[in-house]
């Protein structure tokens, strides 16, 4: 049990029987009635987001979470398969739970698997991956009719759009979390 007091971004809380991750919350004074906390949850399994309010210094049962680094390994038809760096246990997830990252998934990349209870609650990657153009046009100079960018086929598979000097082969700093460019690394 934790109270609103102990609140903080990424804390999973139980509520009916489903876990929700606190992704932002703030502490409201209102200078006529009770504080309160405003908060933004995300149902764990389904990825749906909400916004509710507790009264300060309510009581929430707090669910266990066990975040550990896990390398990926392949493909096991759709599942996905991740190895324990320490214990060197294999596990199979589900692409629903691994989320829109797959996309940026490599082999042998190291990632961090959440479990609940023994079952696997959600992959976060890093939050910056570097990956290797495999595909894209030639850029044309002076062609800033699409704002500038074009889309590049990465060495995962995932598209992107990147600026109209990247070629083939060059080496990109992609963010896992929306799929945009940040930049160019030099090998």
């Amino acid at each position: 049990m934790a109270t609103t007091a102990d609140f903080k971004n990424g804390l999973v809380l139980k509520m009916d029987d489903q876990l929700w991750q606190i992704l932002e919350f703030q502490h409201v004074k209102p200078g006529k009635g009770p504080a309160f906390v405003r908060t933004k949850i995300k149902n764990v399994l389904t990825g749906k987001g909400v916004d509710k309010t507790f009264n300060a210094g309510v009581k929430v049962e707090t669910a266990t979470v066990d975040r550990r680094d896990m390398t990926y390994l392949y493909n096991d038809g759709d599942d996905f398969v991740f190895m324990d760096g320490e214990t060197y246990d294999q596990i199979n997830i589900t692409p629903e739970t691994v989320g829109d990252g797959a996309r940026f998934l490599l082999e042998n990349m190291t990632v961090q698997v959440a479990t609940h209870e023994g079952a696997p609650l959600f992959v976060e990657l890093p939050v910056t991956v570097e990956l290797v153009v495999s595909q894209t046009d030639p850029g044309l100079q002076g062609d800033r009719s699409t704002g500038g960018t074009k889309p590049a086929t990465l060495e995962t598979g995932a598209e992107v759009q990147v600026p109209l000097f990247i070629n083939t082969g060059d080496k990109l700093k992609i963010d896992s979390r929306d799929g945009n460019y940040l930049g160019r690394v030099n090998s």
